[in-house]
């Protein structure tokens, strides 16, 4: 599988009011995650945020909008709304929920994100990808991708019952919990740097800011600086989260708890 061309962006100017802008991707929320769904609301509570980008990966599974009103899910929804009510809410799809649709960001309130989109903000131009797209090594991923992200897939596995897909989804948590459990760490595949360059290049942008890979950390490379958003996971035995602050002052990292 050939280097994706870029796509081009949607562009995305931040209002002037907007003075503290948070990040956050990969909180795979599901019902056996309580300290990390109970995090995140504590966190949706307490932030000074004016806007919260979520670049992918906020659901483990997402088999379609009829699932928001599963007890958990219907409690994630309740408290993005309540966010959503005094502050900016964008959310843009993972490779686990990219059947998030527009029933859920409307109940919600939240925007769709477009993958890629340009953000202008603080005198920068930063590009917001979710990074699966970009690891080009994961070639078995890359091409379930292109299958699952057809419209006619989406179709046929949609119209199955509601019981069916979250049966489907169990069994596929399943087999990667155990692959994990396995394995000494989970392997994730990496951006592409040569790719990514390219495609900030073709943006204009002097930022990257993308998750996915579950490798949090910043790094500078071709010119640019990259920062990778944590996943989070505060109910096994090495917890972490941790939230990309953006201000006037620049741009840091806050751990979650």
């Amino acid at each position: 599988m050939g280097k994706p061309a870029f796509p081009g962006a949607h562009p995305l100017h931040a209002p002037p009011s907007w003075r503290c802008i948070d990040f956050i991707s990969d909180i795979h929320l599901h019902d056996g995650l309580p300290n990390t769904t109970a995090a995140l609301e504590r966190f949706l509570s307490e932030t000074p945020a004016d806007a919260l980008f979520i670049l992918g990966d906020l659901f483990e599974a997402w088999v379609g909008d009829d699932m928001r009103n599963e007890p958990h899910e219907a409690r994630c929804l309740s408290m993005l709304r309540e966010f959503a009510g005094s502050c900016w809410l964008g959310i843009m799809v993972g490779n686990r929920d990219f059947l998030l649709g527009d029933a859920f960001m409307q109940d919600c309130g939240a925007q769709a994100l477009p993958d890629p989109t340009v953000l202008h903000a603080f005198g920068h131009r930063a590009l917001l990808i979710h990074g699966d797209e970009l690891c080009l090594a994961d070639t078995k991923y890359l091409a379930f991708r292109a299958q699952v992200r057809q419209p006619a897939w989406q179709q046929a596995f949609l119209a199955a019952p509601l019981a069916a897909r979250l049966e489907q989804a169990r069994q596929m948590r399943a087999a990667s919990q155990a692959h994990q459990q396995a394995s000494e760490q989970a392997l994730y595949a990496d951006v592409d740097e040569a790719t990514a360059s390219e495609w900030m290049d073709a943006a204009g942008c002097d930022i990257l800011i993308h998750g996915h890979t579950h490798r949090p950390g910043s790094q500078s490379f071709g010119g640019h600086v990259r920062h990778v958003l944590s996943d989070w996971d505060l109910d096994h035995g090495h917890p972490r989260a941790e939230v990309l602050r953006w201000e006037t002052s620049g741009l840091r990292r806050i751990t979650v708890t």
